[in-house]
Order: C-alpha cells, then structure tokens, then sequence
C-alpha cells in the first residue's frame, strides 16, 4: 500500500519542480519581475502573481488604493455620523494574491537577515499591535511599494541606516534575529 503512495509523491514532486522551473525561466525573462524580486521576501511566485494580478499599472490613479484592491484594508461599518467601527480586513480581491503578499512580509519580518526600514517598521508594529496586524500592514505596504516600482521603473530602496540606531529598534532586530 505504501510503495504506490511513494510513487505518486514522486511523480508529484517531479511535476513540482518542472513547474517551478518553468515559473523561475518565466520571470527571468520579465523585468518587472525581477525589480519586484530585489525587495526581500519576495521570491519569484509573489512577484509573478502581483504582476499579473496588477496586469495594468495604469489602472490605479493612486498607490494606496491597490491594498484595498487585493483586500488589504480593514472593512468599515457605519451608520450616520453615530457608529464607525473598523473591522477586520476586507478579504475583497484575489485570494491568491493576498496569501502571497502575507507570505512575503512573514518571510521578510521572520526569515531576512539584512536590515530593512520596512522590516524594522514591522517589527516595531509587531510589538505594539500584534503579529497578524503587522504582517497584513506589511503586505499591504509591500503591495503598494510593487505598484510604485511598476509605475515609476524604480528599483527597491532599503533605507537608510542611521549610524547610531534607535535602542528600542536595535533591540526589536536583535530579537527578531534570536527568534
């Protein structure tokens, strides 16, 4: 019983990595992607699926309203003037897109070395907020950092690191790095 199971994960896991490959060889070709691909945390699959999911730079008069595109943005109730209450986040969009993006920041905020002004926002957001709300903020700001690379043809810009860093921002990056 369990020889053919293995099979078929191998057969499965042989498909896998022709289609990962077929997927790498595609944005290699496409520079748009590889711009998208120099922010940290972004790999080739997020990169493909924003781009295509984007499709048209043009579309968008403004960069914010690409968050709320992919359902980035937390919903609103309101009534009147009376009640306003922020919820949680739409989920309006492109699924796919949105799990890809909250991939990317996870694996920019938990996994990326190097220093980064969005990842040491993140962080601090992290620990004043909570984790879920700093990895969709981050994705959100990752969203609209791609359109605007997309928009402009500019490249990733990390920051700049002060010499003397903050101590509370010192001591959230050595903490991430520990984790």
């Amino acid at each position: 019983m369990i020889e053919p199971m293995l099979e078929v994960r191998a057969v499965m896991w042989e498909q896998y990595t022709r289609l990962h490959r077929l997927v790498v060889k595609v944005v290699r070709a496409d520079e748009v992607c590889r711009r998208f691909m120099t922010i940290p945390g972004v790999g080739p699959v997020v990169a493909l699926q924003v781009k295509t999911a984007l499709d048209d730079p043009a579309r968008f008069n403004r960069s914010k309203t690409v968050g709320a595109y992919f359902g980035l943005t937390s919903r609103r109730w309101q009534t009147g003037s009376s009640i306003d209450i922020q919820g949680r986040i739409s989920k309006m969009g492109d699924d796919d897109v949105r799990r890809a993006l909250v991939e990317a920041a996870n694996s920019l905020l938990l996994r990326y070395q190097g220093w980064s002004a969005l990842k040491v926002w993140g962080l601090k957001l992290s620990r004043t907020r909570g984790r879920k709300r700093a990895l969709v903020a981050v994705a959100r700001k990752l969203a609209t950092i791609m359109f605007a690379m997309w928009r402009d043809g500019s490249e990733y810009r990390f920051g700049a690191q002060q010499d003397v860093p903050d101590p509370l921002v010192q001591a959230i990056v050595t903490e991430a790095a520990t984790a």
